[in-house]
């Protein structure tokens, strides 16, 4: 076969939430878990997803036959015993249903071949995944803990907890094991291991929720890990967002507990089960003292217990666990993976504060923990204190970390060179003090672990600005750092809560950067896990903090990232998943808030608008400050429009006709009270108030073009060309700006270095993104350093306006892509890729010659329309030809200044000159 004719497919599972198994053993495939089908009605069979490869051009895929066998052996042989799709005609290549049934514990090998423009592929290469427990029966350990506090502990306040250390031996049969599956839950956090292994690179494991409600499980394949007659499992329970950081103000849940259950099936079909009782043993008398994410981790080494977690440890004086009362919610397999080491930093420098203190700069502000070696006399306590930023006389300035104590305790065993990093803790820091060192520290004794969840990295940006690159990475840094099975607000100070308002069309952007996928879908079951009866949503989830303000700005991040799930990664599931609690809602705040079409209640406004003095938090002028009903009015009118979309995906016509009426009648009330005819503005004129009525479409047509004059006139007049809106506003500033027409605009906010601007931050120093435009200068009560709500659309403008990578508007999942840069004045040139459900999407163009290249590359079963500027010359070619001799283009022709072509798959060079 011609080489450009060989295919490459690449193979994802997307497969069942209550038949989920994350084994690190699992190297083919993306495991997705989603439930089995709906009480409800609501369809989560697995999914099946594969990427096409190949250099040709125009390759799309025309059908597929799918093979799913219950053993390699006979699916090798074609003989699909559990299910086979046949001969299917379609080019959907992403989420295809599986067909076949779901039963507990079963392993599916599956394989699927193409049928593309250029022929039919060979089968892929097999892959599989592995059902769970799917229903409460199937667990048949307890609940198991030890619910006492022990000297040390703290149960008021600023809570002490030491760590739970469980432990089992079991013996197994002399015969050999076909399969042994790990399922084990620990809460707040676990740590597991198997005869001493690890059992993989996860920490602080499992995933957060509202315990109370759900409570994950993960699942692992420790079938090598079983050796010889006598085994241990040991588990080391810390307290997470369990056991309370806070007693008071931070939701309490109980003392850390666990389940654990352990299946080893033998080759002649017998099973055997080990699971979490009282015949196992305890002690909280074991290393870790005390374990906070607020406070940080406090371990004695002289008290480690060598060998507790393998077999022939003496356990003589340790405690019979207790049987305890389950946390109350449902035990599910988790869709989304644990966080995990996903990178380190070495340090920049240690600098000497006073005699034995010692200021260490990690030279980045980052999130996760510092691992250190150390030799000293038995007794000796190391202390390391964290902070973002330091004072003028280069101490640590801990007055924007209020009442977390951010402190980590090690007491060494004097047993020679010592290696150590907590576990059950974690930092948001650029800067540690560290005191009671023996001797003096070197940066070769410490290393920054930089930890969050575990997701591929898919996309790529640069250009030649050298401001807007350092934004990015300081935005790649803060996103990463704020996820923590759950998307935070910061990761430093006593908050690190999952505020919804900071994630509406920022999760857009970061799905640019991250696979985020799987946390933003938990993160939706975490919001209506949190609705309450009445159908109030709230500002916060999980609901560790109880916030139901009732406003429209921070609940309707749940309908909009469930819009961007779709758009982005064609998951309709948490659509239908969430629409009734969606809908509940809506008419919630309908019920209570709305009258004669004005929505009018609204909480934080147009959160951190620039102030007009720096050391304001928020703006004290009634001319920046946008009326909370415009708010809350635009954002209803807009929710209204992605239901109507969601209830005609969903097959619901009454719903669609309701909400789009419901949308004419909002858009009309709303014209009617705050538009000033005569000077074409609404309310008072803010940028926001014009930005959200013209990108939701609420202004009549004929008003279209002086609205969105007020919006140029307020921010190159009264702003100075910088960032004229709060959180809201900044939403759509980026992309509303370029989409009328002044990308040049938007370009000058990204590019400025001055206030207030992120160019602001990076000027003084700032390696993550802040939570406050002056948060150098304002009350310390709220000037997070690693925050990254103030983004807005800036990803999103960076990937789709500058790059011009974007999921055309009525497609999904980018199999169509529209491709449209804004090559503005200043900018020479950009080099972008994304990796979507599809494939790679790349993006090069430079200015040059005083013409404009352009390198591209489309995935296999994707099509693109492009847009070429017409400004650098009316020639068009592709590698060196005449576009209309390119028989792979068709050409459609002058578009607004472009000349648009539409492209199928492949890599292609063009060129726009004048000759």
């Amino acid at each position: 076969m011609n080489m450009k004719k060989q295919f490459f497919i690449y193979m994802l599972l997307v497969a069942a939430l209550t038949a989920c198994q994350q084994s690190p053993r699992v190297a083919v495939g993306e495991l997705r878990c989603e439930g089995l089908d709906d009480p409800m009605g609501i369809d989560f069979a697995p999914r099946l997803s594969w990427q096409l490869e190949s250099e040709a051009r125009n390759v799309f895929q025309t059908g597929y036959h799918i093979l799913v066998a219950s053993t390699a052996e006979k699916l090798q042989a074609g003989e699909a015993d559990l299910w086979d799709s046949g001969p299917v005609e379609s080019d959907k290549s992403v989420n295809v249903r599986f067909g076949g049934n779901v039963t507990p514990r079963a392993t599916y090998f599956w394989k699927v071949k193409a049928v593309t423009t250029l022929g039919e592929t060979p089968w892929s290469k097999p892959a599989k995944w592995t059902a769970g427990l799917i229903t409460s029966f199937e667990w048949k350990a307890q609940w198991t803990g030890l619910d006492a506090s022990y000297p040390g502990d703290v149960l008021e306040g600023k809570t002490r907890l030491a760590a739970r250390y469980f432990r089992k031996e079991f013996k197994v049969e002399p015969k050999r094991i076909e399969k042994a599956t790990l399922y084990i839950s620990g809460l707040g956090l676990y740590e597991c291991t198997v005869n001493g292994n690890r059992l993989s690179n996860q920490t602080l494991s499992p995933t957060p929720t509202d315990y109370s409600k759900v409570v994950k499980y993960n699942t692992f394949d420790v079938t090598g890990i079983i050796t010889g007659e006598h085994n241990a499992i040991g588990v080391a329970l810390g307290n997470g967002r369990f056991f309370s950081m806070r007693q008071t103000g931070v939701r309490h849940f109980g003392f850390p507990k666990m389940i654990l259950q352990l299946e080893i099936i033998y080759a002649d079909g017998a099973v055997q089960t080990i699971m979490s009782d009282t015949s196992w043993k305890v002690t909280a008398n074991g290393p870790i003292r005390s374990n906070n994410e607020f406070d940080g981790e406090e371990y004695d080494a002289r008290m480690e217990m060598p060998g507790w977690d393998t077999a022939g440890f003496d356990d003589s004086a340790w405690e019979q666990a207790q049987a305890v009362e389950p946390p109350g919610g449902t035990l599910e397999g988790q869709v989304n993976p644990n966080i995990a080491r996903m990178d380190f930093v070495r340090p920049a420098a240690i600098k000497e504060l006073s005699p034995g203190t010692f200021i260490m700069d990690m030279g980045q502000n980052m999130v996760g923990r510092v691992a250190m070696q150390v030799q000293g006399a038995a007794g000796q306590e190391v202390k390391l204190r964290f902070a973002e930023t330091l004072k003028d006389d280069g101490s640590l300035y801990l007055d924007n970390i209020r009442g977390a104590l951010v402190t980590d305790k090690y007491t060494l065993s004097g047993k020679g060179l010592e290696s150590w990093e907590p576990v059950f803790t974690y930092h948001g820091f650029r800067y540690v003090e560290i005191s009671g060192y023996p001797g003096t520290p070197t940066v070769e004794n410490f290393s920054g672990q930089v930890v969050y969840d575990q997701m591929e990295i898919t996309g790529s940006f640069e250009t030649s600005d050298a401001t807007i690159n350092q934004i990015y990475r300081n935005a790649y840094w803060g996103i990463r750092g704020n996820y923590r099975g759950m998307p935070t607000d910061c990761p430093q100070r006593d908050e690190r809560m999952g505020w919804l308002g900071d994630r509406a069309v920022g999760s857009l952007g970061e799905s640019f950067i991250f696979d985020n996928n799987n946390l933003y879908a938990k993160w939706l079951d975490d919001i209506e896990q949190a609705q309450r009866e009445d159908g109030a949503v709230p500002d916060v989830a999980p609901n560790y903090w109880s916030v139901y303000t009732d406003n429209m700005t921070w609940p309707g991040a749940y309908i909009i990232i469930a819009d961007m799930l779709y758009r982005q990664y064609d998951n309709i599931e948490p659509i239908a998943k969430h629409y009734a609690s969606m809908k509940k809602w809506l008419h919630y705040m309908r019920d209570n808030y709305l009258k004669d079409g004005i929505m009018t209640k609204d909480t934080y406004g147009d959160w951190c608008m620039p102030p007009e003095l720096p050391e304001l938090i928020h703006s004290k002028d009634p001319a920046r400050k946008t009326d909370g009903a415009v708010l809350s009015t635009t954002f209803y009118y807009r929710l209204l429009r992605l239901m109507e979309g969601f209830a005609g995906l969903l097959g619901k016509p009454d719903d669609v006709r309701e909400f789009a009426g419901e949308a004419d009648n909002i858009r009309q009330a709303f014209y009617d009270k705050y538009f000033n005819k005569e000077g074409a503005y609404f309310s008072n004129n803010t940028v926001t108030a014009n930005l959200l009525a013209l990108c939701y479409g609420m202004v009549p047509q004929e008003y279209v073009d002086k609205v969105f004059k007020n919006i140029v006139d307020k921010t190159l007049g009264e702003f100075n060309g910088h960032v004229s809106t709060g959180l809201v506003g900044i939403q759509w500033l980026m992309r509303g700006l370029s989409f009328y027409g002044r990308p040049d605009i938007a370009y000058r906010i990204a590019t400025n270095r001055t206030y207030p601007s992120w160019g602001y931050m990076a000027e003084k120093g700032a390696t993550t993104i802040w939570e406050l435009w002056n948060g150098d200068t304002a009350d310390p009560g709220m000037n997070s350093h690693n925050h990254v709500m103030l983004l807005g659309d800036l990803i999103v403008w960076y990937y789709e306006n500058l790059a011009g990578i974007r999921n055309d508007p009525s497609g999904t999942g980018f199999k169509r892509i529209e491709m449209k840069p804004n090559a503005v004045e200043g900018l020479e040139w950009v080099n972008a890729s994304y990796e979507s459900v599809y494939g790679r999407i790349e993006s090069s163009w430079k200015k040059e010659g005083g013409g404009f290249a352009w390198d591209i590359t489309i995935p296999a079963n994707s099509a693109a329309l492009v847009y070429l500027p017409m400004e650098f010359g009316t020639v068009i070619r592709e590698s060196g030809q005449e576009i209309s001799a390119v028989k792979e283009i068709r050409s459609i022709g002058e578009v607004y200044g472009h000349f648009a072509l539409e492209i199928g798959s492949g890599t292609y060079k063009f060129s726009v000159q004048d000759k």
